[in-house]
């Protein structure tokens, strides 16, 4: 009108924003105050104070609000099936996409209590429809995911909350925030992270004389919210934008989500009916390179079991150094003919094939002596640490129906009373006429039985096969180059199976193990005195501190070419200052649990010490890693799940009263071998977008 010269023709409204303001104010009290107010309360009552998505980068203590945005555009063909869904069900197509984000953020997160915020016009009244002013308040919406239900029943369930939430929207969400007085925080916003928007309609204007109008996409480069997905549906199909906050998430992981929103989507478009665990959001290629790709470790070989590998190198150099004890060495051949002796003995009493030996021991050549004569003669040892409480050693007596120990003069006298035949390997005549011939081991052979600490109720006895243990030695003598020439000292207790990897790495290279007394390990200095001539060092995270801290206080380790770090969380500060104090030694982080064969990962410390994270690297040959959701579905790079270990190290199972048990042991899906097994850890890890397995704590933290 005003272009063409004439007045306004639209009648002046009948109210001012103010009046809304003072209306609402009057309004917003007493019983309808409580109504609203009481339904909020019971909507969010214990509601998550945070969304734990998978970050690229740790959340700041105070948000900067530094934001970047990725576009997304689906086709109308999808879009088309959505509407038809919502038809189908009574639910407009800003509940079908706004259930199936909520979808994606639980499989990302692992939660299946999922809160996103959600704008809404605010315009209830006829008297404010066309009325300039801002009325938009934000809705909390909240929906329970748990049961494992089909996309449909989710989809109720969202249009349920919705329709609720609509009818209780007149509290304003400060109002909201004020009265419910959740946790607050200057690194997230309250009660929800992630907000969802969708206009069903286009918002371009057409019709007027002599203008010409086009959208123009804002280029935000801030946000108020973790994530925030603003969509729009046109006549070619669904557009919008995901924000997000680049103190947390890098572009690719935005990416990658927004691919798994779109096959989230063209799932439930064509199968309202699938069940969340079955509702997949790898692609052909990102499920290849997950459980393929990133598992390419066949090493195709039949690998000795230990003894038989170290007694070949006994016959090949004899007077090789094989152990070092203080200032006192044993060579290949005599602890190769001593263990002789002593399986010889063990073959007497009934000791053959898959029987369980107890090995009571200081950390002196006899405890070598014991492992490879129990080996030799067919049986499983079972470590019986003297440091241990009686009443622990004489539950894994009883537990393991242990016929035999073998102990020391100064050790048995630790043992409770017991039923076993108690073998001293002291008393043993230091030649004998005629050495037993070896028993043969088989891959599925039991090499030894260690008990886990019980702290998720009794211990356990782990079942380990000799082909599991020759496996782990040989892909770590592949990946580590052990040579002759090299020195490893054992630090740990025998009781814990990374000793087996510091004794026997060595002992099946050629190389020497150094045996070092539990009071020597706890004087750093004099430790560091002792293993001087090292060239292989591992220990867990907290002696490591103390190993580098004494080293730069006096250097010593001048020999040294590896040191691993592992065994529990190593902190990136602690790796950092490994490769200064050993400039000329590589570092590496070993990952691995008892039930996967000692060690099932690797990661090699980058030169300049920067490591971003809980890095625990790659499988290691022959071993098969996969990070899956609670329902056992594969996940893609970036979204955390429980780590399940495959391949040659897993075990046998546990040893109980009531016999073996396969607790944590489930079928392999994924195409191993016929009767293969999982291992489910328990720990929390996801993959980084270059194939390197990151460490997030248990799966019951959350961390």
């Amino acid at each position: 009108a005003y272009h063409e010269g004439r007045e306004s023709p639209l009648p002046e409204p009948g109210v001012q924003y103010a009046d809304y303001a003072a209306w609402q104010r009057e309004h917003l009290r007493g019983e309808l105050l409580e109504r609203q107010l009481g339904y909020w309360r019971e909507r969010l009552a214990n509601a998550p104070a945070l969304l734990e998505l998978p970050t690229d980068h740790p959340r700041p203590a105070v948000q900067t609000f530094r934001g970047a945005h990725e576009r997304i555009e689906l086709p109308g063909e999808l879009l088309e099936r959505l509407r038809t869904l919502g038809r189908s069900e009574g639910a407009t197509l800003y509940m079908v996409v706004l259930s199936a984000f909520q979808v994606l953020l639980s499989k990302y997160s692992g939660s299946e209590d999922i809160v996103v915020g959600s704008p809404i016009a605010g315009r209830t009244r006829r008297e404010v429809e066309e009325l300039i002013g801002f009325f938009v308040n934000t809705l909390v919406l909240r929906t329970d995911l748990s049961g494992d239900p089909s996309f449909r029943e989710v989809l109720g369930r969202v249009r349920e909350v919705t329709l609720g939430a609509y009818e209780h929207q007149e509290l304003p969400f400060e109002k909201l925030v004020a009265e419910l007085q959740p946790e607050r925080s200057l690194g997230h916003s309250p009660l929800f992270q992630v907000v969802f928007s969708l206009q069903d309609r286009d918002q371009s204007v057409d019709g007027l004389a002599g203008l010409e109008t086009r959208a123009v996409e804002a280029e935000l480069a801030t946000t108020k919210f973790d994530l925030a997905l603003g969509l729009t549906a046109h006549p070619q199909g669904l557009r919008g934008v995901l924000t997000y906050s680049t103190d947390l998430f890098e572009r690719g992981t935005i990416v990658r989500m927004l691919c798994h929103l779109e096959r989230v989507l063209e799932q439930v478009a064509r199968q309202a009916d699938v069940r969340l665990s079955k509702v997949e959001l790898l692609a052909t290629e990102e499920r290849e390179q997950v459980l393929r790709t990133w598992n390419d470790t066949e090493r195709g070989t039949s690998d000795p079991p230990a003894h038989a590998l170290f007694a070949e190198w006994a016959r090949r150099a004899p007077e090789a150094i094989a152990l070092l004890d203080g200032r006192k060495a044993m060579t290949y051949g005599a602890l190769d003919r001593r263990a002789a002796i002593l399986a010889r003995h063990l073959r007497n009493l009934g000791v053959g094939p898959e029987t369980p030996v107890g090995l009571c021991m200081e950390r002196t050549p006899e405890l070598l002596v014991g492992v490879m004569g129990i080996w030799k003669a067919g049986g499983a040892y079972v470590p019986l640490d003297p440091g241990y409480p009686a009443e622990r050693l004489g539950w894994i007596i009883t537990d393991a129906a242990l016929p035999v120990v073998v102990a020391t003069g100064g050790t048995a006298g630790v043992l409770p009373e017991h039923g076993a035949t108690l073998v001293r390997v002291d008393q043993l005549p230091e030649t004998a006429a005629e050495a037993a011939p070896e028993v043969p081991a088989s891959e599925a052979s039991l090499a030894y039985v260690i008990y886990t600490s019980g702290s998720t109720g009794r211990p356990k006895g782990v079942l380990v096969q000799h082909g599991s243990l020759a496996n782990l030695l040989a892909a770590t003598r592949e990946a580590f180059g052990v040579v002759d020439g090299d020195v490893m000292p054992a630090l740990a207790s025998y009781a814990f199976d990374i000793w087996l990897f510091e004794a026997l790495l060595p002992l099946t290279s050629g190389a020497a193990v150094r045996l070092v007394e539990r009071e020597r390990v706890l004087d750093v200095p004099a430790l560091l005195e002792e293993i001087a001539d090292a060239t292989l060092v591992h220990a867990v995270p907290a002696l490591m501190r103390q190993v580098v801290q004494a080293e730069r206080e006096t250097p010593r380790l001048g020999r040294l070419r590896r040191a691993f770090v592992g065994g529990d969380r190593v902190a990136a500060d602690l790796l950092a200052e490994m490769r200064e104090t050993f400039p000329g030694a590589e570092a590496h982080v070993l990952y691995g649990p008892t039930e996967g064969t000692i060690l099932a990962s690797t990661h090699p410390v980058p030169e300049d010490g920067i490591v971003e994270g809980h890095p625990i690297g790659r499988p290691l040959g022959n071993v098969r890693l996969y990070v899956c959701d609670a329902l056992g579905s594969p996940q893609p790079a970036g979204v955390p799940g429980e780590l399940l270990i495959g391949g040659a190290g897993v075990a046998r199972g546990y040893l109980g009263r009531a016999g073996l048990t396969a607790e944590r042991f489930v079928p392999d899906p994924f195409g191993g071998r016929p009767g293969a097994r999982l291992y489910r850890t328990g720990d929390r890890v996801r993959w980084r977008a270059d194939g390197v397995l990151e460490f997030l704590g248990r799966v019951d933290q959350q961390v």
